[in-house]
């Protein structure tokens, strides 16, 4: 019987054209010499793969730019079709859904939002995504057919084939079919992930992590949340609970879940409910309860009381990295959320507590990408899944 090569001449060329698409996805306009020198394939091959993907719509062929000085035919020049289809980017938070429309280099060409504050129901979350997302992709021009798939992010653990571990009541409050019925709905598949997860894939695609493949960011909002990346691949654990910080409540001085937004308003609302407590923090809030944002404020101020919280604000933030660092010993550790640039202050007392706390302390820093860092990281999922599938997908926004 004769043998059977491993890499048979189709299964090259997939190999081929995915080495392809990668290069073209991240540069602008390449030529065939160009795209030879970042690959290492033969011009043959460049040429009969490029051809390939400019039927299938991925790659665009250019007019070549003729230099009379030269000898000989001009180079052919290709650039990869960004238009060819779109991805969505969703995150499904606790308080609100903000749905990010973009191409296929992953630039946002719409945005769109909903609150949750007057859900009662997991499915009535779902609606209001799914409002979210029509109304994106009316901004943005685009049809369900035109969409190739969606990253969606939620608050609480989700294994490797997308499904959610609902053994706690706050991971409850997410619709187990969510993504099922989002793809019921408009047809595209919809791939679920943790958000934590997908904020370290945002950081290290778009954020402070770019070019760290050892990375850990921090959602330190309401709760604390990590998404963990050990030499650039994401970790997830057998059911998905990789990350998840339950065991903060056996840390000693840390004790719960609670993030820096929540310590910093329930510490300040508590000094608040004492008349004979002076602080800014009074004029700041007025009659509305007190924000962690006004916290923040008043210590910029000088205030006492306010600088008083962020102190233990910041030893508490410092203890919750140090286990990061001791369990997971990244190089880096980003704070993400609604409250990264105003945490801001609280790096350096953190970093000097750090190396009291561990022999390995990781660099900290506040992420730049602000409340946009799970849905940035949830288009980075949508293209992951486009890129590794592409051709085995059928284009439909074909734009020539």
């Amino acid at each position: 019987m004769p043998k059977t090569s491993a890499a048979t001449p189709p299964l090259l060329r997939r190999v081929n054209a995915s080495k392809l698409l990668g290069v073209l996805s991240t540069a602008g306009v390449m030529t065939g010499t160009g795209l030879i020198e970042a690959t290492g394939l033969t011009r043959a091959t460049v040429h009969a793969v490029c051809n390939d993907l400019i039927g299938m719509g991925w790659v665009l062929e250019l007019d070549p730019v003729r230099d009379e000085s030269a000898v000989g035919r001009p180079s052919r020049r290709f650039e990869f079709n960004s238009g060819a289809g779109f991805v969505l980017g969703i995150d499904v938070g606790a308080a609100k859904t903000t749905v990010v429309v973009a191409n296929l280099r992953g630039e946002t060409v719409a945005k769109a939002g909903r609150s949750f504050a007057a859900v009662k129901e997991p499915a009535e979350r779902t609606d209001l995504v799914d409002e979210a997302v029509v109304d994106a992709m009316a901004d943005a021009g685009v049809d369900d057919d035109q969409v190739i798939a969606a990253g969606v992010g939620v608050a609480a653990p989700v294994d490797r084939t997308g499904n959610i571990l609902a053994d706690d009541e706050f991971w409850r409050r997410f619709d187990p079919a969510l993504t099922a019925r989002l793809t019921k709905q408009h047809g595209w598949p919809a791939l679920l992930e943790n958000d934590a997860n997908l904020a370290v894939l945002g950081e290290h695609w778009r954020g402070q992590g770019q070019g760290v493949d050892d990375l850990v960011v921090l959602l330190a909002g309401e709760r604390f949340g990590s998404g963990l990346m050990d030499s650039g691949r994401l970790l997830h654990g057998s059911r998905g609970g990789a990350g998840e910080m339950v065991y903060l409540k056996l840390v000693e001085g840390v004790g719960d879940t609670h993030g820096i937004a929540r310590i910093a308003r329930e510490a300040a609302a508590e000094a608040l409910g004492d008349p004979a407590v002076e602080t800014v923090l009074r004029e700041l809030s007025g009659a509305d309860p007190v924000t962690a944002e006004q916290v923040f404020t008043a210590a910029a101020q000088g205030d006492r009381v306010a600088k008083e919280i962020l102190e233990v604000v910041g030893q508490r933030t410092a203890r919750v990295i140090a286990t990061l660092g001791v369990l997971f010993n990244p190089a880096l550790v980003v704070i993400g959320g609604a409250v990264a640039e105003a945490s801001k202050p609280l790096l350096p007392s953190i970093e000097q507590l750090l190396a009291t706390f561990t022999s390995t302390p990781p660099r900290v820093v506040t992420s730049s990408l602000g409340d946009t860092i799970v849905s940035v990281g949830a288009v980075r999922h949508a293209l992951n899944y486009v890129e590794q599938n592409a051709l085995d997908l059928t284009l439909t926004a074909r734009r020539f």
